[in-house]
């Protein structure tokens, strides 16, 4: 049998017929090269794409090498090679890893580049902005409009959050209000009717505060900038209330029985009264030696507000999260009914529980208050109290006339509760930056919900592309929540070291 043997000189005398350069093709001796040359942007995708491969920080450093002098291998190598194409997989790392999106991402991070988007002008959009028509067709798609108002209205409760961690075992001297047109005219504060054994503040005397009887919960801030006042079309209060940080308040979280609102003729016995959850009705009507209770406080300093700007155009806009949420239900309510001559009120909550029965949230409706709730689906603050809860509007109509056994057993249960207003839905598997199974408290972490509807499009469209909002809180607070991809390599492109966020709020997005 014949082996047959490579001829070596014969291979490389035709070698030399070839030429390697970029200029002629490396397989035809004279044609030019007919695939045309990688483009600007593909050498930027897979500079970038190499650097988001490499193994370790470690290596790069052992292995400087001067990317822009390899550009002209690398482009004739792999200058006709489209890899979304050959390797799918790659498709999405390319994309995100683009030139476009990391310049996007280093201002998303920047702490010297946060945007404020334009204000329009309210004037003749406010009422229905505050759900005169209940929100019909600005909320899916999300009316940039009111996405800007959501997203400030989330910043005034940050700033209550921020106050209180300041000086949590007194009064707050300050609250960084994040637009400088408001100025705070009352704090607020709650106090417990739950009481704690007294050796526990000897235990822990570092935590007095935790135990604390009252504490502050928020505040009511007024737009006083004449300028801002023509821009929205009226003067606006605000009432900003933070949600549970004290133990006494984790206490009265946890008394989910209904209990009677206060009416003037009372009926015990009949079941369709309005109710409300215990803890929440005992932290905003009970007071102390020390300060009158958070109803007869608030609805006092409206009624002094409404009195001073009489003959003006005013509204009410109420915002808290989770424990605040729930309580700006109530307070709502009581304005409505308690203050005269009281203007349009309307609720802004974020990640807010179930507050009362189905009676509650039609009495709120009969009054004219407003609401509209921001809830996240992974969020499970939002899915509580209660057992039995139709959240569909059509199901509860359908429920009220066929009267069966479940009406009974709802009107009779006390914990037979319901949401209220209207619904803002949005999702934590639409930001591209969150991991889909982020952890509980992520999903209900009130940067995290700004985040996501300052992302929000539409339930059916991604996450926006142009969203404004800047991350860096969100990173610092959430890290282990945020992806991977933007928790790596990528993230150190202008974030060599934590940056200070301080008390610095972010800014409204459009």
């Amino acid at each position: 049998m014949q082996t047959l043997t490579p001829n070596i000189e014969l291979f490389h005398a035709k070698r030399r017929h070839f030429t390697c350069s970029t200029q002629t093709s490396t397989f035809i001796p004279t044609k030019p090269l007919s695939v045309f040359p990688a483009t600007k942007k593909n050498r930027e995708h897979l500079i970038n794409l190499e650097n988001v491969l490499k193994t370790s920080s470690t290596s790069t450093d052992n292995f400087n090498v001067n990317v822009s002098s390899r550009q002209d291998k690398t482009t004739t190598l792999l200058g006709g090679l489209n890899l979304a194409r050959l390797w799918p997989q790659m498709k999405a790392a390319v994309e995100e890893m683009s030139p476009k999106n990391l310049k996007r991402l280093q201002r998303l991070l920047s702490k010297s580049s946060e945007e404020r988007s334009p204000k329009n002008k309210l004037g003749s959009k406010w009422r229905e902005l505050h759900g005169s028509n209940n929100w019909a067709g600005l909320l899916d798609p999300l009316d940039e409009d009111l996405r800007r108002e959501l997203v400030r209205y989330g910043e005034f409760v940050q700033a209550s959050y921020h106050a209180f961690h300041s000086d949590p075992e007194g009064s707050p001297r300050d609250v960084a209000l994040p637009d400088g047109s408001y100025k705070v005219t009352k704090s607020l504060y709650a106090t417990s009717s739950v009481r704690l054994p007294k050796w526990i503040d000897d235990v822990a005397p570092d935590l007095r505060w935790m135990t604390k009887q009252t504490s502050w919960v928020g505040y009511v801030a007024v737009c006083d900038d004449p300028k801002e006042i023509r821009r929205m079309g009226r003067r606006e209060i605000v009432i900003a209330l933070r949600g549970t940080a004290t133990l006494l308040e984790w206490s009265e979280n946890f008394r989910p029985n209904l209990v009677s609102m206060p009416e003037p003729k009372p009926d015990p016995s009949d079941p369709t009264r309005p109710k409300v959850e215990c803890g929440f009705n005992s932290l905003y009507t009970t007071g102390s030696q020390h300060a009158p209770s958070l109803a007869d406080s608030l609805v006092a300093e409206i009624s002094r507000l409404v009195d001073l700007y009489a003959g003006e155009e005013l509204s009410i806009s109420v915002t808290g999260h989770s424990l605040g949420a729930a309580i700006a239900l109530l307070a709502a309510d009581d304005i409505a009914e308690r203050v005269p001559h009281a203007p349009p009120v309307s609720v802004f909550s974020f990640g807010g529980p179930r507050v009362g029965n189905r009676e509650f949230a039609d009495r709120l409706d009969s009054i004219g208050v407003k609401v509209l709730r921001v809830v996240n689906s992974q969020d499970v603050v939002t899915k509580v109290p209660g057992i039995f809860a139709d959240n569909d509007k059509n199901k509860q109509g359908q429920n009220r006339n066929n009267g069966g056994i479940r009406e009974m057993v709802e009107r009779n249960n006390p914990w037979a509760y319901s949401h209220v207003g209207a619904e803002l839905r949005v999702d934590m598997k639409m930001s591209p930056y969150l991991k889909p199974n982020a952890d509980v408290a992520c999903c209900h972490d009130l940067e995290a919900y700004l985040h996501l509807v300052d992302g929000f499009l539409a339930s059916n469209c991604p996450f926006r592309t142009n969203a404004k909002r800047s991350l860096r809180k969100l990173l610092d607070e959430q890290r282990s929540n945020v992806k991977v991809l933007y928790t790596g390599k990528s993230l150190r492109l202008n974030r060599g070291t934590v940056l200070d966020y301080g008390d610095v709020l972010p800014s409204p997005s459009s």
